[in-house]
């Protein structure tokens, strides 16, 4: 029989994350928030970074 392996790629998914903790704590976003920043990432950084 022959095995199949199959590689995980962690370091994008890892990437992400940690830009998404960076942003938390970037923009003082609050638990609630931040779960919704889970959606709508791009507009909370636009308007923290705008104003």
């Amino acid at each position: 029989m022959s095995e199949k392996i199959v590689k995980v790629q962690l370091s994008l998914g890892m990437l992400w994350f940690t830009g998404w903790l960076f942003s938390l704590g970037f923009l003082g976003l609050g638990f609630w928030t931040g779960l919704l920043a889970l959606i709508v990432w791009p507009y909370y950084l636009g308007v923290g970074l705008a104003g």
